[in-house]
């Protein structure tokens, strides 16, 4: 909710709060900024907050606002700043938590552009908006109708494409990541890659694993991947 109202890239028409709250700084923050963009803030019993909100962790205050703007693939592809594209794309990751938390890491990582397909993967839902803490406001997103398609429209424009699979006999540490463009791509929970996608990669990496467990969380997984492509492109 606060970046929400602090990015202001899109129209919030009303603020809504549920009736008897603790006091909070957050909730001090939330008020400030409607106040400085005018946006009215309503007090609501918490029964009627609760069908309203439609999950079960909204901390007590929501917002009505204008949906989050679409943008294409050819968008991410040629970013309006000239700058290097490093995209993600989200192979069939269907838990909200999950694709929360990578959205978070991928903002704060610098990624320029997220991938969803259309189908058989969490999209942008209240559960994910939360647990993203604010990067849905200030991340390009982007949903395909199928990602080995789109995978092949990304490779086309120049744009390296890595796929991340534990079982990959190539580590994502020996890649020479420096400076190009680049699209890291996740697989689901447990399943990894799908098939197609994993053929159209151009190469498909794991992580080293030097413990007893054979696999890290996919929310795990994907931060290490992309810091280790920020770091090589911040050097």
């Amino acid at each position: 909710m606060r970046e929400l109202l602090l990015a202001g890239t899109r129209p919030v028409r009303e603020v809504l709060m549920s009736a008897g709250m603790d006091e909070a700084p957050i909730l001090h923050d939330i008020l400030g900024l409607a106040d400085e963009t005018r946006t009215p803030v309503r007090e609501i019993g918490r029964s009627k907050f609760d069908s309203i909100a439609r999950t079960e962790s909204s901390q007590g205050v929501i917002a009505n606002a204008a949906p989050i703007p679409d943008v294409s693939l050819d968008d991410l592809l040629s970013p309006p700043d000239g700058g290097v594209p490093f995209l993600l794309a989200l192979d069939g990751v269907t838990d909200p938590g999950n694709v929360g938390a990578i959205l978070r890491t991928a903002e704060c990582a610098g990624v320029t552009g997220v991938l969803f397909p259309k189908h058989r993967a969490a999209h942008i839902t209240p559960t994910v908006t939360k647990n993203a803490q604010g990067a849905i406001e200030h991340l390009k997103m982007s949903v395909v109708g199928g990602l080995p398609t789109a995978i092949g429209q990304i490779k086309g424009a120049g744009i390296w494409t890595v796929g991340l699979d534990g079982a990959a006999d190539q580590n994502l540490f020996d890649l020479k990541l420096a400076g190009e463009p680049i699209c890291l791509v996740l697989g689901a929970e447990g399943k990894g890659l799908s098939r197609l996608v994993s053929e159209r990669v151009d190469v498909v990496a794991a992580l080293p694993l030097h413990g007893v467990l054979g696999s890290l969380n996919v929310g795990a997984a994907g931060a290490v991947a992309m810091y280790e492509v920020s770091r090589h492109r911040t050097r």
